[in-house]
């Protein structure tokens, strides 16, 4: 199990932060690219075989059936190498806490930088395990490099373990998931698989194969400028406009306020002034008709400022961005079936629970590859708190193995 905590400590020393700035490019930053070079050079070096990268950064390998096992449906496992915009992944100084004692985490002394138990309690939840934490300064990249160490950690262990049967395996590691276009150019054609799984979820024995319905909604808000001096019954104040809209929208409704299925609207930005203000919202639901609902509210708003403005005065603009993978799986449970055991066989239990955002298993699912999403261990992910408990990856990566077995086992 050194191998699998060696080989996460490689991959983190590359920085590969993906970019909303470069849209239509993929990869996003040509850094991506290094990790994507590195991997191919290791999966050829452990005997993968079909190891190759295309244009865009995506690497692809095969793992070849077990003698007599070439019947057996072949299965996927994918991981992406980019890391979150949101904090920098540059310069990743991780450190290796043994035995974790359950107290505050010092990260850096000097600069009073410390992870504690009263704002992430979930750290109690590993105590005397060995993790891995930062320096306080960047983000750990356990999003999603530990779910590439698992994928290719049990690829060797399986070549190792000629006892352990399995069907043909494939593997991919893709650019660009952080910022929703990891599965935009992935080929799903020749990754050749009936099913794949994505190692990108959090906490230890945790299946998620339920996520958000997801669309974007941009309102932009025409205003009248006129010198404040002379503006009695002229002006038209956008952003007072834009003000009063987002007042009404439902309050409760909101990130900070909703969990598990509970779908909201997110205000991530808001901009503008007297002529011409902009709202942009995230809308988000599990249920297919709350989400047809949601957008018919920010329609229905729209409308109403518009009687009371004038017409003209909100446009909005709506955009769907992924669907819930659960309808493209829900007539396949032996995909869910396999995933639960194995992880029930690896940790003794298994927690289903439903992704609060999107994931490329979703949009993989609706290019006709079954993607669910299994744990691959760390936790507090796109910043600096960021955690990664050593027997939580281990586990993940004797998941990836089990899921061979049993899939061979039929």
């Amino acid at each position: 199990m050194k191998d699998i905590v060696k080989r996460f400590l490689a991959y983190v020393a590359y920085d590969t932060q993906s970019s909303e700035e470069n849209e239509g490019r993929c990869p996003s930053t040509d850094k991506q690219l290094r990790l994507a070079e590195y991997l191919v050079g290791e999966l050829r070096e452990i005997g993968m075989q079909d190891v190759e990268m295309d244009v865009h950064g995506y690497v692809y390998a095969t793992l070849p059936a077990s003698e007599g096992m070439d019947g057996v449906p072949t299965v996927g496992f994918i991981a992406h190498m980019d890391t979150s915009p949101d904090c920098s992944g540059a310069d990743v100084k991780p450190r290796i806490i043994e035995n974790y004692d359950g107290g505050d985490i010092v990260l850096d002394s000097a600069e009073g930088i410390v992870t504690r138990v009263s704002q992430f309690p979930e750290l109690l939840e590993h105590c005397g395990e060995d993790i891995i934490v930062t320096d306080g300064h960047t983000l750990l990249g356990a999003d999603d490099k530990a779910g590439i160490a698992e994928i290719v950690t049990a690829m060797e262990y399986l070549m190792a373990h000629p006892e352990v049967r399995h069907g043909r395996v494939r593997v991919c590691f893709n650019p660009d998931e952080e910022i929703g276009c990891g599965a935009h150019l992935f080929d799903v054609e020749k990754f050749g698989c009936q099913w794949a799984y994505t190692m990108d979820g959090s906490e230890v024995g945790e299946l998620e194969y339920e996520n958000f319905n997801a669309a974007s909604a941009r309102i932009v808000v025409n205003g009248v400028s006129v010198h404040p001096g002379y503006a009695k019954d002229k002006m038209v104040n956008a952003a007072l406009l834009a003000t009063e809209f987002a007042q009404q929208m439902p309050e409760n409704e909101v990130p900070e306020r909703t969990s598990g299925y509970e779908g909201f609207f997110h205000l991530y930005q808001m901009q503008g002034g007297v002529e011409q203000a902009t709202l942009t919202y995230i809308i988000r639901d599990h249920d297919a008709q709350m989400f047809r609902m949601r957008k018919h509210i920010i329609l229905d708003l729209c409308e109403r400022m518009n009687e009371k403005y004038g017409q003209g005065t909100f446009v909005p603009e709506l955009k769907d961005t992924y669907y819930n993978m659960y309808t493209q799986l829900m007539d396949k449970p032996h995909i869910t079936d396999i995933a639960r055991r194995a992880i029930e066989t690896t940790c003794g239990v298994c927690r289903v629970v439903p992704i609060r955002g999107g994931t490329d298993g979703a949009q993989l699912s609706f290019k006709g590859l079954p993607c669910p999403n299994i744990f691959a261990g760390g936790l507090n992910f796109h910043g600096r708190h960021e955690f990664l408990p050593i027997p939580s990856m281990e586990k993940a990566m004797m998941t990836v193995v089990c899921i061979c077995r049993m899939v061979a086992e039929g």
